[in-house]
């Protein structure tokens, strides 16, 4: 069973910085595409990036230019660096593991105006 702990959350004000991470339990993480994803009060839950084993990168339009992901295989550890933020990316940021569909337990994150 891969467990996932996520870490990096808190309150910023718009235009500041957090970087997330998430941390796996299983040497598996490494052959995996690993995805942040968000929910936000009243809304579904929604692919903020995802790097796949090899590197490639997709993000969402939403976060384009401002949000970095990235995956350190050596410590199991993939990072989502949060820049220019804004109060409409208030939410829980999950980590998810997608070959095992494994998610963490979330990690919130508020912006203020």
């Amino acid at each position: 069973q891969v467990q996932l702990v996520e870490s990096g959350g808190g309150l910023v004000q718009a235009g500041g910085s957090l970087r997330l991470s998430c941390v796996g339990t299983r040497a598996i993480f490494r052959l995996s595409t690993m995805g942040w994803y968000r929910q936000a009060p009243g809304k579904q839950r929604e692919l903020v990036a995802t790097i796949t084993a090899g590197g490639s990168i997709n993000y969402a339009d939403s976060v384009k230019d401002r949000f970095t992901i990235s995956r350190d295989n050596a410590k199991n550890t993939v990072y989502l660096q949060m820049n220019s933020l804004k109060p409409e990316d208030t939410a829980v940021y999950y980590c998810n593991v997608q070959i095992t569909g494994t998610w963490g337990q979330g990690t919130q994150v508020t912006v203020s105006a």
